[in-house]
C-alpha cells in the first residue's frame, strides 16, 4: 500500500530545526544535526504517497505538517531471544518460599 486516503493512521517525519538554528548551549555534536520530530496520526488529505508534505490529525487533536513516511504504523521492536535459564526462575522461587513457610 503506498497510498494513504483520509483518515489512515500514518507516520510522518519533520525537520524541527536545522544545525544553524539549534541553541547555542546544545553540545557539539548535537549542534552538528538537525532537530527531528517523528509522529502519527490521522491523514486529512486526501490522497498521498510516501514522501509527500500532509497535514495529520494527531491522536489527541493536534493538527500537524510533516514528510508521508509510513502508512499504518506498528511497533516492531522486540526484547530480543528467549534465554532459557529465566524460564524457571519463577517456579524456582515459588518452590523455595513455598518450603520457607513449611519450615517456620
Amino acid at each position: 500500500m503506498n497510498i494513504a486516503k483520509k483518515g489512515d493512521w500514518v507516520r510522518i517525519h519533520n525537520i524541527v530545526l536545522t544545525p544553524d538554528e539549534r541553541a547555542p548551549q546544545v553540545p557539539e555534536d548535537t549542534k552538528k544535526v538537525p532537530l527531528e520530530m517523528w509522529d502519527k496520526g490521522f491523514l486529512l488529505n486526501d490522497e498521498a504517497k510516501i514522501g509527500e508534505e500532509v497535514e495529520v490529525e494527531t491522536y489527541i487533536g493536534r493538527t500537524i505538517k510533516g514528510e508521508l513516511i509510513e502508512i499504518n504504523p506498528f511497533y516492531d521492536h522486540d526484547y530480543g531471544k528467549c534465554v532459557t535459564e529465566l524460564l524457571y526462575i519463577g517456579r524456582q522461587l515459588r518452590d523455595i518460599l513455598k518450603d520457607g513457610e513449611s519450615n517456620e
